[in-house]
């Protein structure tokens, strides 16, 4: 299952599956990226195709491989982690009620998530009022 999910997430950039699916499919997913990555990093061509190999072990689809190892691992030279993304989806499926979330490759370009900082508080000592002198 995990293996045609990853080879149709490779293929589509985007699918829509339950939520159990997605958080299952997103730690094998991002493992097989780092695959690519690291084959695109080689210098010998035997290594590189020891990865690719091994790659093709867990997707089993050689043309969603083949993409994969020549052009899409590309989008990600430029990231350490946190290839995909897990969007939950407001309404459950009709049939059985199952959460429902799209998972989708995140963006060469996108920064994510910033939290905004907050000003840092004024020390006390720094607010205590010189004391008056009598």
């Amino acid at each position: 299952m995990l293996s045609n999910m990853a080879a149709s997430l490779i293929e589509h950039d985007r699918i829509e599956t339950t939520l159990a699916k997605a958080k299952a499919l997103r730690p094998f997913v991002e493992k097989i990226i780092t695959k690519a990555k690291q084959a695109a990093a080689k210098t010998e061509k035997k290594d590189a195709v020891h990865l690719r190999r091994l790659a093709l072990k867990d997707v089993r689809n050689e043309d969603m491989i083949t993409l994969l190892f020549n052009e899409k691992y590309k989008e990600f030279v430029n990231r350490n982690g946190g290839y995909t993304r897990i969007y939950k989806l407001a309404l459950p499926r009709v049939s059985d009620a199952a959460e429902m979330a799209i998972i989708e490759f995140v963006k060469a370009d996108d920064k994510g998530y910033t939290k905004s900082k907050k000003p840092a508080k004024a020390k006390k000592a720094a607010e205590v009022a010189p004391e008056v002198q009598a």
